[in-house]
C-alpha cells in the first residue's frame, strides 16, 4: 500500500459528489444515526461497482454505448427523483424529530441505489485501481480486493465525519423553518445539478 494511493483515494473520497450530498442531506434532516446509515449505504453501494470492475462488466460499460446510456439515464432519473423528494419533504429526506427504527433501512437502500446507478463509478474502478497494482504482481485480484477494501473503509470514515459534523448543527436548522426551506431547495438543486452532470457524461 503506497502513500500515493492513500492520498489519491482520500482526495477522491472527500471530493463533493452524490454520496457526500446525500449524507449531508440525511444528517441535517434525520440526525446522526441516519447519517451513519447513509455513510454505510454509500460504502455498501461500492461493492457492486467493485465486482463489476473485477468481472469485466465495467469494461462493457466503457465499450458499449447502449449499456452505458441505459445505466446512466437510470441514474439521472433517480437523481431527479431525489431532487423532487427533497422539495416535497418525502422519503429518506423527510424531517423527523424522532427517527423510527425502520428509517435507517430506507436510508441505506437509497444510498446503495445512488452508487449502483452511477456508471462513472464502475469505470472509475476500472481505470483507478489498476494504476496502483504492479503488473508483475502474481495475485493482482487479491491486490485489487485489498485496495478496494481500503477505498471502502476511507469512504465510510470520511462520509461518517461529514454526516456527524452536519448532524451536530441539525437542531439549529430544524428549529428555523426559513433556514430549513433554504437548505431543502439547495439540496434539491444539488441533486438536479448532479443529475444534469451525469446526463452529459460520456464514457
Amino acid at each position: 500500500m503506497t502513500l500515493s494511493f492513500l492520498l489519491t483515494t482520500l482526495i477522491v473520497v472527500a471530493s463533493p459528489g452524490t454520496g457526500v450530498l446525500y449524507t449531508l442531506a440525511v444528517a441535517l434532516t434525520r440526525g446522526s444515526r441516519a447519517s451513519i446509515a447513509a455513510a454505510f449505504g454509500c460504502t455498501l453501494g461500492i461493492v457492486p461497482q467493485m465486482l463489476a470492475a473485477m468481472l469485466g462488466l465495467a469494461a462493457v460499460l466503457h465499450t458499449s454505448a447502449l449499456a452505458f446510456a441505459a445505466l446512466k439515464w437510470c441514474g439521472v432519473v433517480y437523481l431527479l427523483y431525489m431532487s423532487w423528494q427533497a422539495l416535497r419533504e418525502r422519503g429518506a429526506l423527510a424531517v423527523d424529530t424522532e427517527v423510527k427504527p425502520t428509517s435507517s433501512g430506507r436510508v441505506i437502500i437509497t444510498a446503495v441505489l445512488i452508487n449502483i446507478l452511477n456508471p462513472k463509478l464502475s469505470i472509475f474502478f476500472l481505470a483507478f485501481l489498476p494504476q496502483f497494482i504492479d503488473a508483475t504482481d502474481p495475485h493482482p485480484l487479491a491486490r485489487m480486493v485489498e485496495r478496494s477494501g481500503v477505498f471502502m473503509a476511507m469512504t465510510f470514515a470520511v462520509f461518517a465525519v461529514y454526516g456527524l459534523c452536519a448532524a451536530s448543527v441539525r437542531d439549529r436548522v430544524i428549529t428555523r423553518p426559513k433556514v430549513l426551506a433554504w437548505l431543502r431547495r439547495s439540496f434539491a438543486a444539488g441533486f438536479a445539478a448532479l443529475g444534469a452532470k451525469l446526463a452529459f457524461a460520456e464514457r
